[in-house]
């Protein structure tokens, strides 16, 4: 039996940006989270600036350079434009779980760092994952203060007018790999966490008229459910979704993070009056899903109304609804999902008509055809 990591689940996404307080105001206004958290000159720490928000479980730390000598942030955003720079898990004990996952064949990015003050400590280290991400092992349960030492109440203390939205916490978190990567990467996080393959998409699973792409879904085997979909590009006739994530964000990395909510369609519809854009779907997939007669809770012209998917799954079904990218490069965006009665995949049901709509978005940017 493999050594267990004593993983608890996700914890916080930490992106790198160019402005961290225009990307922290966006999420505060767009997707209803409170800025709890600052880090900076302020708060002792020279050359970068950090916000920290909550929603509650879900946690975004959002990070840009001050001063070019902050050469890991400065050159993943000129190289990389703004994206998730790594994921979080909490543990029971970091040095336990990175010991482990490096026995089974994790790439170290940096070992344990323990960072403390009045409050008590945090204690972290991390594996490299995709090109410029990394993976960290957290733990704060000897931490009584807020978020991590460094981290101090906003100085700015500025009232956003927001809808309520009701986001709760990550469900996965979804990686674009480049071409025979795929394999490598699932196999390294399956070795590395203890993790095993729930979901294979193999040739053809995943396409539409013009493009395609491969994926599989890994997650955790201990601790609650940790779940990371991993896609790669499969010959098309034109530029796939995942082709383009490549090419603009020039590598592998980290294409979005899903969020879960207990009600979506009261979840869509704030989001839209803040101001989230999503990707639109045709009128006759509603007259399709009336046509198969589902058995969902929700009014289907209530899914139609906000633009929202379903997808049966088993005895349960899946609800879910993409954005579109949040940032200049088309490059990551969020994905909001509600999960009844057990459903646990991925909404392979409404694969066609979300992969459509993002062909849409891509022939509006000029960046479909191959040739471009």
């Amino acid at each position: 039996m493999a050594d267990q990591l004593g993983l608890l689940g996700y914890d916080y996404v930490e992106f790198y940006v160019g402005s961290a307080k225009m990307w922290a105001y966006w999420h505060a206004k767009a997707m209803g989270m409170k800025i709890t958290g600052y880090l900076g000159p302020e708060t002792g720490v020279k050359g970068k600036i950090s916000y920290y928000l909550e929603q509650n479980n879900l946690r975004v730390v959002i990070t840009s350079a001050i001063n070019p000598k902050k050469y890991e942030i400065y050159s993943f955003v000129d190289r990389h434009g703004d994206g998730v720079k790594r994921w979080s898990l909490k543990v029971k004990d970091v040095q336990t779980a990175f010991d482990v996952a490096i026995k089974n064949g994790a790439i170290p990015a940096w070992e344990l760092v323990k960072t403390e003050n009045e409050n008590g400590f945090v204690e972290e280290a991390a594996l490299k994952l995709y090109d410029d991400a990394e993976i960290v092992f957290v733990n704060r349960d000897n931490y009584n203060g807020l978020f991590k030492p460094g981290y101090g109440k906003p100085i700015q203390n500025i009232e956003i007018h927001t809808e309520e939205t009701g986001l709760q916490a990550i469900d996965h978190i979804v990686g674009n790999v480049r071409t025979n990567e795929m394999d490598l990467w699932a196999n390294y996080l399956n070795k590395s966490l203890n993790f095993e393959t729930f979901i294979d998409f193999g040739p053809g699973d995943i396409s539409t008229q013009y493009s395609a792409l491969l994926s599989k879904v890994v997650r955790s085997t201990e601790g609650p459910a940790v779940k990371n979909p991993i896609n790669e590009p499969y010959e098309g006739l034109k530029r796939s979704q995942i082709e383009e994530y490549i090419d603009e964000y020039l590598g592998s990395g980290i294409q979005h993070v899903a969020i879960i909510t207990k009600d979506i369609i009261k979840t869509i519809a704030a989001m839209r009056k803040n101001g989230m854009e999503f990707l639109s779907v045709p009128d006759t997939y509603y007259d399709v899903l009336k046509e198969k007669g589902m058995e969902v809770t929700e009014d289907i012209d209530e899914l139609k109304k906000y633009g929202i998917l379903c997808d049966l799954e088993g005895q349960g079904y899946l609800l879910q609804l993409f954005t579109k990218p949040i940032g200049d490069r088309p490059t990551f965006f969020y994905e909001i999902i509600q999960r009844r009665k057990g459903a646990q995949g991925f909404g392979q049901g409404n694969f066609q008509a979300l992969f459509e709509s993002i062909e849409r978005d891509q022939a509006q940017r000029g960046s479909l055809d191959k040739t471009k």
